[in-house]
């Protein structure tokens, strides 16, 4: 049986990504739907975002593949360099995964065509709304991040665990626009850069360090700091750090996928289910999973506590792999030494034999089809 949301009411916590994905699959299938988002506008500090197949067969089923592909840029390859800037390897995605679509994005061009679009389908986004608990509501989605209240109500107080990184983000002029992300590993450090729609480039660069972090996006560094701990790098990299004039650090957290998402009224999805660091690049496309799925089990039946269970199930089993790679390439980025010298060796060996069997481990994410899982 499907078309259980239609008229249902549901309050989605947090205007996101997570949040106004979900939010728009929820409307398209007829719920009645409120967004609270506590900042007095939807907008996004400048970051960029790698969307791959498996997030964009959800978001073209929403009908935003075209206007997505305006302020996006196709991403044909990820090109792996040592600190030098020597080519390690590069693994061609138009050659290998003819026919999907990766993309690489602006955050806040992202979050303009979601709000866009929930707009325009009907949801009614109310700003300027912080909640301090829960609210008492037939159902409440919370999309509402790393700190989620709503995580917290569903399984109390946790605390993350500092794994010693620190991370910086930046976005830059560019007019370089060669369609890859370049990932440059070093010792104890890599830095990932790509370009953007607009004559922009983003850069993450993630150092191991004992100095403590704040988690989250928003805190402002000196620009510095990050050229002084890249310093040694070759390749472009120094001439794009010279551009940086404005750059935000974060310290990096482990966080346990929640063990509970739902309670029959209230569920989470997105960061609020499982933080992961952003050594896959799967952190926005899981939340867009998520949406899609949680819309589809809602849909599909008027058991609520009996969709959120479902969904729950379907989803927890991915995000925990998902979340355990990126957990293993904090650590494959970062070799030292011997380890380091014999895995970027077997890297080229690999890139020169068999191209194609280094990016088909990565099958798993990518061919997964978040349309299909819960029809």
């Amino acid at each position: 049986m499907h078309g259980a949301l239609q008229s249902r009411p549901v309050t989605v916590v947090g205007g996101g990504v997570a949040g106004l994905t979900a939010a728009l699959a929820l409307r398209l299938r007829g719920a009645d739907v409120t967004v609270l988002e506590r900042a007095p506008a939807i907008a996004e500090v400048g970051a960029g975002l790698q969307l791959s197949p498996n997030a964009m067969r959800v978001l073209d089923a929403l009908g935003l593949g075209p206007a997505l592909d305006v302020v996006s840029l196709p991403s044909r390859a990820v090109r792996l360099r040592d600190a030098s800037g020597a080519d390690v390897v590069r693994l061609d995605l138009a050659r290998h995964r003819p026919g999907d679509r990766f993309r690489l994005i602006h955050r806040a061009r992202l979050i303009e065509v979601l709000e866009q679009a929930a707009r325009q389908a009907g949801v009614r986004i109310e700003l300027g709304r912080d909640i301090a608990s829960p609210p008492e509501v037939p159902l409440l989605i919370g999309a509402d991040g790393l700190h989620s209240r709503i995580r917290t109500a569903l399984n109390g107080r946790e605390v993350p665990f500092f794994t010693g990184q620190t991370a910086w983000r930046a976005v830059i002029p560019d007019t370089d626009g060669t369609p890859e992300a370049q990932v440059f590993m070093g010792s104890g450090r890599h830095l990932v850069s790509y370009p953007l729609a607009g004559g922009l480039r983003n850069i993450v660069a993630v150092l191991e360090t004992r100095d403590w972090q704040d988690e989250g996006w928003s805190h402002p560094d000196d620009p510095a700091n990050l050229r002084a701990a890249f310093a040694g790098f070759g390749g472009p990299v120094p001439g794009w750090l010279a551009r940086v004039d404005a750059v935000h650090v974060w310290g990096l957290f482990r966080h346990d996928v929640a063990a509970r998402w739902q309670d029959g009224r209230m569920a989470i999805l997105g960061d609020a289910a499982h933080p992961t660091l952003p050594f896959m690049a799967q952190g926005a496309c899981m939340a867009i999973e998520d949406a899609w799925i949680l819309a589809a089990c809602l849909d599909a039946t008027p058991d609520q506590g009996a969709a959120l269970s479902r969904y729950q199930n379907l989803r927890k089993p991915r995000t925990t792999r998902i979340v355990a790679a990126a957990n293993d390439n904090a650590r494959n980025y970062h070799l030292t030494g011997p380890k380091r010298l014999a895995a970027h060796a077997a890297l080229r060996i690999g890139g020169k034999v068999a191209p194609g069997a280094i990016l088909s481990r990565f099958d798993w994410i990518y061919d997964f089809d978040p349309v299909a899982e819960a029809a």
